[in-house]
């Protein structure tokens, strides 16, 4: 498909040491700690055309259904972007793995009946801008389903989320950022918010206890921007 124009470099996202440990833990949370159910949920009902931001090392393509008709699959770092691409041969629907940053989306406006953000929109350098082209290339009445770390509700875990964000945490884990209040991010974008819940992993499921979770589905609303 023709390529909406970017400044932003194929390579703009370069973690080589996190993304080979990440490629060895999220393939043990899907398989051992019950992500991918979470997977499974966060895809069910999508049709159509289907992009989906920061694609990892392509965990989502076996949950995506039959009535989707493409799946464009942005993923910026280069060596999960080839995992993704090896994944991508072994998916039941249409993959496409390309290079690009969730800031500048290299796809044209309103083409898309979904996005979808994984785990990722706690890593992008810019949340609001990210979200603003989510908004761009989605169909009026498109969804956007997220399954995403979010902020949680206790001033306590809140300022643990904090502090990590303002320390380590970002240089151990690729630019992740825990206490980004994703929920709030997504409706001051201009999503309307649909269904969605918070919840917490059990530590026993390898998932990080200061990370609070947050599932569900926010649309673009119809009318003029």
């Amino acid at each position: 498909m023709p390529l909406r124009s970017s400044n932003v470099p194929h390579d703009a996202v370069h973690h080589p040491l996190f993304a080979r440990f990440y490629a060895r833990m999220s393939v043990a949370a899907d398989t051992k700690g019950g992500i991918a159910a979470y997977r499974a949920e966060l895809l069910s009902g999508l049709s159509g055309r289907v992009i989906e931001i920061g694609a990892g090392n392509g965990l989502n393509f076996p949950h995506y259904p039959a009535a989707v008709s493409e799946v464009v699959a942005l993923e910026p770092e280069r060596t999960l972007r080839k995992l993704a691409a090896d994944a991508a041969l072994r998916a039941d629907v249409p993959v496409d793995v390309v290079p690009g940053a969730a800031e500048a989306l290299p796809v044209k406006s309103e083409a898309f009946d979904a996005a979808v953000a994984s785990l990722v929109l706690c890593s992008v350098r810019d949340l609001p801008r990210a979200l603003s082209e989510i908004r761009r290339v989605l169909r009026p009445g498109g969804e956007l389903r997220f399954f995403e770390h979010t902020l949680a509700a206790g001033t306590g875990l809140a300022r643990t989320q904090r502090a990590l964000d303002r320390t380590v945490w970002p240089l151990l884990c690729g630019g992740c950022h825990t206490a980004r209040d994703t929920v709030a991010a997504i409706e001051e974008a201009g999503f309307e918010l649909g269904v969605h819940r918070r919840f917490r992993v059990p530590e026993s499921r390898i998932q990080l206890p200061t990370s609070p979770c947050v599932l569900g589905v926010a649309r673009r609303p119809f009318g003029a921007d």
